[in-house]
This record gives structure tokens, C-alpha cells and sequence, in this order.
């Protein structure tokens, strides 16, 4: 079940949605949620609270997935919302019908959507940076990051919902404990485990093939924003990297938060991304306020101790959602409803503000203190990662909750 922990971030200003079942919704099915309560759409459906919406289809709300809901145009998201936000006015959910509404501890959640594809960009430039730094001693950008959003298809079967255990993955890697100059590739568990602090951007409305899409226009095909991290396995994705990229050291799990904020839940808090540092083509650019002020965290439990790994600010991102959405329609590619995109790494300048253990621990070279007074260079099992969001503040804010997951030890091979 659910922690209740985060409800300050599910005020009537923000109203996400996800998928929800408990006892008496046995079936999972589209929720929103107030606080600590969760509400379950269907119920309202049938009551007849959104007889004034226009094309919303009859049922949608029961379907085990937000993908058929997510396709609709955003003027009946709009007119949903704001249906919503009308009725919960006064915050109190007594006007609704006793079986819509359960507390979040008596819910499970699920992944909000099928997912059809996913790809990873690296849109933070002070990331790629840190990266660089770390592993090549050279903080020289890839030499297209400032023409595009640059990035990879990732594994969408392997994308799960907040609180799954993720296994330690096998793998190939170079063996830097034996003693050879020339480093043998052996198989075997990853003995270098990351995660990722990322946000995924999910597609709502979709695009149909060889049609393009212009950044500016982009938000017509984003349904909304969830927390993602992108488990990483770092010897066995420096194994394989060259001259294709990741693909095991990436694919085995990708965790993301369970509830969608919609975009119109974060308009308040639009932010202005950094400049171009080049003349973009026309479908790239995205003038004015493209990015948002997001405050993201990373915490390490182990053992009964939290450790506050970093901080950093979405709005620092140098591409935005809109961008990669229309970086990668321009060759023709569809976007489809429930695809995931994803903004890599965001992290910031600073010691404090790097968003995975490669940039914290400078590719392993120097180990993470921890509030109990151990240290990590990369995770061990039982670490459990947990990951926050909250855009305007924590305590009046509109916050994505958490996306949490532990490390549980390889299959034996």
C-alpha cells in the first residue's frame, strides 16, 4: 500500500492523475487525488459529474490504463479539471459519492499508462559536464548538445511503477580489479549501480508519422510530467558504449513516479531555461518561459538512516520537454499516446546538486558520505532510492510525491 507522506503535495491546485485498486476497486482504474484521498474517476463518472464535458467518452475512467483519457484533446482535460477543482472547492470530498473515495493507504497504484516506447535524452548540460569530468577528465559537451536534444531509444517493457524492487542486474564489464594492464571483459553482476534523477514527459495526444512538430507547439501532445529514475549500471554500460551506446546497462529497470501533474497544474510555475548557444533550426525554437521551476531530491535509505543526497532544480535544464518532443518528430517519427520521454540526469553546478553517484563520487574515484557515517561509492543491495519533486515550495507547492525503489541482489547465474 501507499505512504501517506507526501499528501501536501496533492493539493486542489494540482489534482494529478494515476491508476488506482483497492478492495472495493478491485479492478486498477483512472484516479485522481486530493491529499490523502484517493479518488476514483469512474464512480464520478457514473454519477453524472461530468455530463457537461464534451467528447468524453462514456467509461474512459474504468479502463485499466490513462492512455484512451491521455488522447483526448487538452480542452477536455481543461473541462475535467476544472469540473473537479469546482466540485473539491472547499477541499472536501463529502459531496462526492461515498464509493469514489478511498484513503491512500488502502490503495495500491499502478504504472499510469502503457507504455509503447521510451527514449532517454541528456538535456542538462551542467550533467554532462560533471559526467565528462568524471570519466575523461574533459568537461567538453558531446559535440551536437548544443544543436539538439541528443539521446537514446530505451527498453519500455522494463519501465515499472514506484515501488518495485529492482534486481541487480548481469552483465558484461571490464574486470578493474585484475591485475592486467588490458582489463578483461567478464560476465557477471554489475558492481557499479546508479540511479538516475530524471523527469519523464508523457505523450498524451498523439502525433501521427512524417507529420513534424514545432517545440511550440508541443504541449498539445503532453499529457503531463512524472519523476523518473533511470537505474543504471555503470561498468556494464561503460562496457558496451562504444560505438552504440547504452543498452543492458540501461535496460533491465527504469522506475517512475505514479502519479501524471498535469502541465496545467504547472503553469504557475513555468521558468526561462538557459539561451541557445547556437542558431536552432525552426522546430527547435522555444522562446520565453519553456522551462519549469521544479525542486528535485534524492535520498539514500539504508539500515533505519536517510541520507539526503542532492538537490537540484529542474528549470536549469538546457532542453525542454517540448524540445525533445519535437526533436524527435523531426525526422518523421510518430509520437504515441503513453510514449515516455525522458530529460536525463538534471542536476546542477555544484557539489550537492549532482543527480547520480557517477557525478557524486567523480566516477568512483571518491565515496558519498552518508548521515550514519558510512559512505557509497556505488549502491549496494537493500539500498532503497528515493526520489522527490515539488514545484512553488514543499508546503504549498504542487509536488509529484515520491518514486522509490530497492536494490535487490542478482539472480544466481
Amino acid at each position: 500500500m501507499t505512504s501517506p507522506e507526501y499528501g501536501h503535495h496533492f493539493s486542489l491546485q494540482n489534482l494529478p492523475f494515476g491508476v488506482a485498486s483497492s478492495v472495493q476497486h478491485p479492478k486498477p482504474q483512472c484516479a485522481t487525488r486530493l491529499h490523502n484521498i484517493v479518488i476514483f474517476l469512474g464512480d464520478l463518472q457514473r454519477s453524472g459529474l461530468f455530463a457537461r464535458v464534451s467528447d468524453l467518452p462514456e467509461e474512459v475512467f474504468d479502463e485499466s490504463t490513462l492512455n484512451t483519457y491521455a488522447a483526448l484533446p487538452k480542452a477536455t482535460h481543461r473541462a475535467v479539471r476544472q469540473t473537479l477543482q469546482a466540485t473539491l472547492q472547499d477541499c472536501s470530498t463529502a459531496s462526492l459519492p461515498p464509493t469514489s473515495v478511498e484513503d491512500i493507504t488502502k490503495v495500491q497504484l499502478h504504472l499510469p499508462v502503457a507504455i509503447p516506447g521510451f527514449t532517454d535524452f541528456s538535456c542538462s548540460l551542467d550533467h554532462v559536464k560533471n559526467a565528462g569530468r568524471a570519466i575523461l577528465n574533459d568537461e567538453s559537451p558531446p559535440p551536437g548538445f548544443f544543436h539538439f536534444p541528443i539521446g537514446y531509444t530505451g527498453r519500455a517493457s522494463t519501465i515499472v511503477v514506484s515501488g518495485t524492487p529492482i534486481v541487480r542486474p548481469l552483465g558484461h564489464f571490464y574486470d578493474r580489479s585484475a591485475p592486467a594492464e588490458k582489463k578483461p571483459v567478464v560476465y557477471g553482476p554489475s558492481r557499479a549501480m546508479d540511479y538516475e534523477l530524471e523527469i519523464g514527459v508523457i505523450v498524451g495526444k498523439p502525433l501521427p508519422p512524417n507529420q513534424g512538430l514545432n517545440a511550440r507547439d508541443a504541449d498539445e501532445h503532453i499529457f503531463g510530467l512524472v519523476i523518473l529514475n533511470d537505474w543504471s549500471a555503470r561498468d556494464i554500460q561503460g562496457c558496451e558504449m562504444v560505438p552504440l551506446g547504452p543498452l543492458n546497462g540501461k535496460a533491465f529497470g527504469t522506475s517512475i513516479s505514479p502519479w501524471v501533474v498535469t502541465l496545467d497544474a504547472l503553469d504557475a510555475f513555468k521558468a526561462t531555461g538557459p539561451a541557445p548557444r547556437v542558431e536552432l533550426p525552426g522546430h527547435l525554437q522555444d522562446l520565453g518561459k519553456f522551462n519549469y521551476a521544479i525542486d528535485m531530491t534524492v535520498e539514500l535509505q539504508h539500515g533505519g538512516t536517510t541520507s539526503v543526497l542532492s538537490k537540484s532544480q529542474a528549470q536549469n535544464m538546457f532542453w525542454s520537454g517540448r524540445q525533445m518532443c519535437a526533436h524527435l518528430a523531426s525526422t518523421g517519427c510518430d509520437l504515441r499516446t503513453g510514449d515516455i520521454l525522458g530529460t536525463g540526469t538534471v542536476s546542477g553546478s555544484q557539489e550537492g546538486s549532482y543527480g547520480c553517484l557517477l557525478e557524486i563520487t567523480k566516477g568512483g574515484k571518491a565515496a558519498a558520505q552518508l548521515a550514519d557515517g558510512s559512505s557509497r561509492v556505488y549502491l549496494q543491495d537493500g539500498d532503497v532510492v528515493r526520489m522527490s519533486a515539488v514545484a512553488g515550495g514543499e508546503i504549498s507547492g504542487v509536488g509529484f510525491g515520491e518514486c522509490i525503489g530497492e536494490l535487490k541482489p542478482a539472480r544466481v547465474f
